[in-house]
């Protein structure tokens, strides 16, 4: 899901709409840290998250924003999750804000939570030795143009060190 297709999303389920509003109350009660979130317009279907970089690591002192648009049968599927512009340098993570982390994917279980989603995009950054993109950056968000969703790709998950 994109920026774009925004209106083209589809309704909450039951099921959606109760388990987002219990993560909620929780995230309000009980934020992970380093991790603020922004309220957008009561929309329980896309949060807007600050990501505040881990003291100690090369991204201490960074903040950057994730996007997280929950899909009509949240937590059965996934949601997307994305880096607003700009997105942090990393190894996995691409210049488009797209994240190559398996648990976004192939590895998705409906126990995980949007807190258990951010604690594992800071433990990815902090383990980074080096703000780089990946190598095939450049490559990726070419062909991802016109909105396409990280969803829709391909992941090779074979680099777990950074």
């Amino acid at each position: 899901m994109t920026t774009s297709s925004v209106s083209s999303r589809k309704v909450l389920s039951k099921i959606a709409t109760n388990r987002l509003q219990k993560e909620l109350t929780e995230w309000q009660i009980n934020p992970p840290s380093g991790f603020t979130h922004r309220v957008t317009d009561d929309n329980l279907q896309r949060w807007v998250i600050e990501v505040n970089g881990a003291p100690g690591t090369i991204y201490a002192n960074d903040k950057y924003q994730l996007q997280v648009d929950f899909p009509e049968n949240y937590p059965m599927e996934a949601p997307q999750v994305i880096f607003l512009n700009p997105a942090p340098l990393h190894p996995h993570i691409y210049s488009n804000g797209h994240i190559c982390l398996d648990i976004l994917y192939d590895s998705w279980s409906p126990a995980m939570t949007v807190g258990s989603i951010c604690i594992s995009i800071l433990s990815m950054l902090s383990s980074s030795p080096a703000k780089e993109r990946p190598e095939d950056n450049d490559r990726y968000v070419k062909n991802c143009r016109n909105g396409r969703s990280p969803k829709e790709t391909r992941w090779w998950f074979h680099d777990d060190k950074v």
